[in-house]
């Protein structure tokens, strides 16, 4: 699959998206320069969200309305929503900055009217939050753009998994990712599970992660098992506060991560393994050699060959073969012994 023409896949360097999240803090300057310092830092693509309070849920004071995770501990979900979204009147400017900047920009979706107004702007591709993945509703309006679909798992169980790729494949959808998250913020490394990344490759999807922990121990964990799509939260500095701050990468952390990320998925390579002449550093392992002056027609003994290094002569196993045969002409001492020397 691609993005804006940057080919994702298995056999690619990890895509690595900065989600700017609810980072803006309402201002449209700062989303833009969030927009630039993730370019800068080495993000192939900015996310940003598009919903409004009144898209997600109801100005409503009960119980189960009133958010209990630490970070937002005490507001409802409308006032914090209310306080962090990024306007909808914003989007067609950001992703006319984006493009002019050269930045490949995508957003969330919260409902049909954010797809709507998303198509308006040509989104090249769409991410399902974690919270959205089972809302076959949602994800069929998505899929039906026809573009690419990235879906965070973090609340979702096998079974559940499972549903949101049919209800995408049903819908049309072509081009998944599928992002192991922990909906946790920020995640401990020790929650992180990474081998869930192995279970997801058993999918015909694409797999990634989605890493609200703050180091870079998962990242490089997941590229190792085959995650080609990095989504990290992103921040100018979290000392700038904000309701995303705390589990955010400052531009230095995030070109950190990339560079860590992208050299990793080198150092994989192949899984073929080089014929033994040809390795790097064959030269060092041991070989048959000559150890002492042998004359036309001696035999080979213990005594004037041995296995040591370098490894130019006949491999150690040969040795055997090569005790008890004849020399053909003189041997120096020092010779690599190889076959045309014997009778």
């Amino acid at each position: 699959m691609n993005i804006n023409n940057q080919i994702i896949g298995a056999d690619q360097p990890p895509y690595i998206i900065a989600e700017m999240s609810n980072n803006h803090m309402q201002d449209m300057d700062r989303a833009k320069a969030i927009i630039d310092a993730a370019m800068n830092a080495g993000a192939d693509a900015v996310k940003i969200q598009t919903y409004d309070a009144d898209s997600l849920t109801i100005d409503c004071d009960l119980d189960d309305f009133i958010i209990k995770d630490p970070l937002w501990a005490g507001q409802s979900y409308y006032q914090l929503y209310k306080n962090i979204a990024a306007p909808k009147s914003w989007t067609q400017e950001l992703f006319r900055y984006a493009r002019q900047q050269g930045v490949t920009l995508f957003s969330s979706p919260f409902d049909k009217e954010a797809v709507r107004i998303l198509e308006e702007v040509n989104c090249p591709a769409y991410k399902i939050a974690s919270f959205e993945a089972q809302d076959p509703e949602l994800l069929a309006h998505v899929a039906r753009t026809g573009k690419p679909v990235l879906v965070s798992t973090g609340v979702s169980n096998w079974n559940e998994i499972q549903e949101t790729l049919l209800w995408l494949r049903q819908a049309g959808a072509q081009d998944l990712v599928f992002l192991h998250c922990i909906s946790s913020y920020p995640a401990s490394e020790a929650d992180m599970n990474l081998n869930v990344l192995k279970r997801l490759a058993t999918l015909p999807v694409i797999t990634g992660l989605s890493d609200h922990s703050l180091g870079n121990t998962a990242v490089l964990g997941a590229v190792a098992l085959g995650a080609r799509v990095i989504e990290k939260h992103f921040t100018l500095q979290r000392s700038d506060g904000g309701p995303d701050a705390e589990f955010s990468l400052e531009p230095e952390e995030f070109k950190s991560m990339a560079v860590q990320a992208r050299a990793l998925f080198q150092a994989l390579g192949s899984d073929r393994i080089i014929d033994a002449p040809s390795r790097q550093g064959n030269q060092h392992s041991r070989s048959v050699y000559c150890v002492k002056d042998i004359k036309a027609g001696e035999r080979i003994s213990a005594d004037n060959v041995r296995v040591i290094r370098p490894g130019f002569g006949l491999k150690p196993k040969h040795l055997p073969d090569v005790i008890g045969k004849k020399a053909r002409a003189d041997i120096a001492r020092g010779t690599a012994m190889s076959w045309e020397l014997l009778e």
